[in-house]
């Protein structure tokens, strides 16, 4: 067994939770057409306990975590908040390590370097 390729470079992840699953779907769909994101793995049935604006919370929700290069990464996100149907969404992203066959199809999505 031969050991994992080392990473090539970093790839970009957004987190990102909506109010339903048709909500998560119809963002996904927006930012794949714009060749931000190159897939998003929509998490429906999700129960989110939260604090806003000084009182407890609980809702039921949908995630979302959206794959991208890190080249789109803040393209992305901005492009996320003017789609999402919340005044004040979530939006988390981050970059991550990504072997050379990800990056590789993250980077192709996505118009990447």
């Amino acid at each position: 067994m031969t050991a994992p390729a080392a990473p090539l470079g970093e790839a970009g992840l957004i987190w990102c939770p909506f109010p339903d699953e048709a909500a998560a779907r119809t963002a996904a769909t927006a930012l794949l057409d714009a060749r931000l994101i190159a897939c998003a793995n929509i998490l429906p049935g999700m129960l989110s306990l939260f604090s806003w604006r000084g009182q407890r919370s609980e809702n039921a929700e949908c995630g979302a975590l959206f794959k991208t290069s890190a080249e789109a990464l803040a393209p992305a996100m901005v492009r996320l908040a003017h789609l999402h149907p919340y005044h004040s969404p979530a939006i988390a992203g981050w970059t991550v390590a990504a072997d050379n066959g990800t990056l590789a199809w993250l980077r192709a999505e996505t118009g990447g370097t």
